[in-house]
């Protein structure tokens, strides 16, 4: 059961934005998202209050805190601009507990937005999708406990946590494997108040449902994850947290479709296209 009603909150930006640089967040309370109270949203101030990188853009006419804006008057972009993405290495199942907790780094700008391009250079091999429940953290922690990882926890989101197979063999920090441009796709928004345990995970592959699972098939669980994390490094507003993918996935290659689907996040889909 949940804690908490959920609430998503996305970042956003006007079909009349005033530039490629504004954005705004907006919230919405409605528990079926594609009902009409789904689609209506409220302008909000930015919910990483501490987060110059996401402080969100100068209210203007139309984009006042308290207004209502309809989902159709804006594209949804990644959920935030985080100093840090980080994922876990073998948590795909049980049996990633018999190793000692791993993880690995993304670049942020491989950071993507819900519809965005996933491009796929010539060289750069097999490539495959990984749906994964990614906590955001919403203040800045450092040395939690299995008592209050709970509290750095601002929502969740879906994250792609796209993955060159043939450089992971070769790399082994996976830099290259992992932190492409355009390889963590991430949205379309964050879930506040959301039970973490047991969601279905899956990914839909140019149509094709591939094989699910659920986060509770995951080896570590978010809150151990965070706790692992802040045992070395801090956290920031912002940062995006990839817990790991236990269900199945597929080789991708230009003109394909992937969409990740979480149960109580929803859905984020991005077209494949060949880059440079």
């Amino acid at each position: 059961m949940n804690a908490a009603p959920t609430r998503r909150i996305a970042r956003v930006r006007p079909l009349d934005a005033m530039s490629e640089a504004e954005y705004h967040f907006v919230a919405n309370d409605a528990p079926d998202f594609g009902s009409e109270a789904g689609l209506a949203w409220t302008v909000i101030g930015s919910p990483f209050p501490d987060s110059p990188a996401n402080a969100g853009g100068v209210p203007r006419p139309g984009w006042e805190p308290g207004i209502t804006v309809e989902e159709g008057s804006f594209t949804f972009l990644a959920p935030s601009t985080p100093a840090n993405i980080l994922g876990m290495a073998h948590n795909t199942g049980q049996a990633g507990r018999e190793l000692p907790p791993q993880a690995f780094h993304k670049a942020a700008t491989s950071v993507v937005g819900p519809g965005d391009a996933i491009e796929l250079g010539p060289a750069v091999g097999h490539v495959e999708p990984e749906a994964e429940l990614t906590v955001v953290i919403g203040s800045k922690v450092r040395g939690l406990t299995l008592d209050n990882a709970h509290t750095a926890i601002l929502g969740y989101t879906i994250g792609n946590d796209v993955s060159a197979r043939d450089l992971q063999k070769t790399d082994q920090l996976w830099i290259s494997a992992k932190s492409q441009d355009t390889f963590t796709p991430a949205g379309p928004w964050i879930v506040t108040g959301l039970d973490a345990a047991g969601l279905a995970i899956g990914i839909t592959h140019n149509g094709v449902d591939l094989r699910p699972a659920t986060t509770a098939d995951l080896g570590w669980g978010v809150d151990e994850i965070l706790v692992y994390l802040t045992s070395f490094m801090t956290l920031h507003p912002g940062d995006l947290v990839l817990t790991g993918f236990p269900a199945e996935c597929a080789r991708i290659v230009p003109g394909d479709t992937v969409t990740c689907r979480i149960a109580g996040v929803g859905e984020l889909t991005n077209p494949v296209v060949a880059g440079l």
